[in-house]
């Protein structure tokens, strides 16, 4: 870790780089943006290791990004890193009233921001990803009562969902032959929003249980990616071609791999549980 420092340590750096130096003084809000987005990323990744050190690091660039966009607004006399203190503050203390208020009950978010917003999409970012957008889309249904009181509701659902694209398929099966290449065929596009409205059904299965979709999806490729690696592996000692062994044959390994996981897992359980019933955990 790095020796300690303020925010009022790495405003005055930030400031005096703007002065200073050539790059940094060359930069716009515009000419910033690809970096933002790339620290974004790499701030996840360091989230998803749970690598502290790396997440130190990555906090520090994302910090410099929102610095070099307030000192830049600063310098054009629009808004400074006081007034983007203030609106945070100010944000926290609207979304707290039961703490910084009169409210004496707890209100959710969504809740409360319904009574200002003007439309279901308002505000939220044109890129944000499909997934998180669908999630976010219908938590602020749910904030105005859109919502089913359980997760019978949208397993019902998801089950209704899946029906009517088995349907679709049963029904225009042979326009689906494309061998994962996409068609203009408008059976095929039929498909795509049977298919977009399960997607939509199973995200609302997360979110009522608590689950965010993007998570669950991003740890589901993650064990793909895992498993399919290590049958490449296996394959690989036993002198098997993935790329013309078969779907039958690669089944065989995946299976196996799955159990040597499945295993394996068990047995660090049992481990952690011995550990912690002898006081070790």
């Amino acid at each position: 870790m790095q020796d300690k420092a303020t925010l009022d340590d790495a405003l005055a750096i930030m400031r005096d780089l703007r002065a200073r130096d050539a790059w940094d003084r060359a930069q716009t809000h515009e000419s910033l943006r690809p970096y933002l987005n790339e620290e974004m990323h790499e701030l996840d990744d360091a989230l998803r290791e749970g690598d502290d050190a790396a997440m130190c690091g990555e906090l520090g660039d994302v910090l410099l990004q929102v610095l070099f966009h307030a000192v830049i607004a600063e310098e054009r006399g629009a808004f400074g890193p006081e007034q983007v203190a203030g609106s945070l503050v100010a944000k926290m203390t609207r979304r707290h009233p039961w703490l910084y208020g009169t409210d004496s009950e707890r209100t959710p978010w969504e809740q409360m921001k319904a009574r200002t917003r003007r439309s279901l999409g308002e505000g939220l970012p044109n890129g944000l990803p499909a997934l998180h957008r669908a999630h976010r889309l219908q938590e602020r249904a749910a904030g105005v009562g859109f919502d089913w009181p359980d997760v019978a509701g949208p397993l019902e659902k998801v089950a209704e969902e899946l029906g009517e694209v088995r349907e679709q398929i049963a029904t225009d099966g042979s326009a689906f032959d494309t061998h994962g290449v996409p068609s203009a065929d408008p059976r095929h596009t039929r498909l795509a929003e049977e298919l977009g409205d399960l997607l939509f059904s199973v995200v609302n299965l997360c979110r009522k249980a608590g689950v965010h979709p993007a998570l669950a999806l991003d740890g589901a490729n993650a064990k793909f990616q895992r498993r399919f690696e290590a049958v490449e592996q296996l394959a690989t000692v036993r002198n098997i071609d993935v790329r013309t062994a078969g779907l039958e044959q690669l089944d065989v390994l995946w299976d196996e791999v799955k159990r040597e996981e499945v295993a394996k897992g068990s047995t660090q359980q049992e481990v952690a549980k011995d550990s912690t019933n002898r006081g070790e955990g």
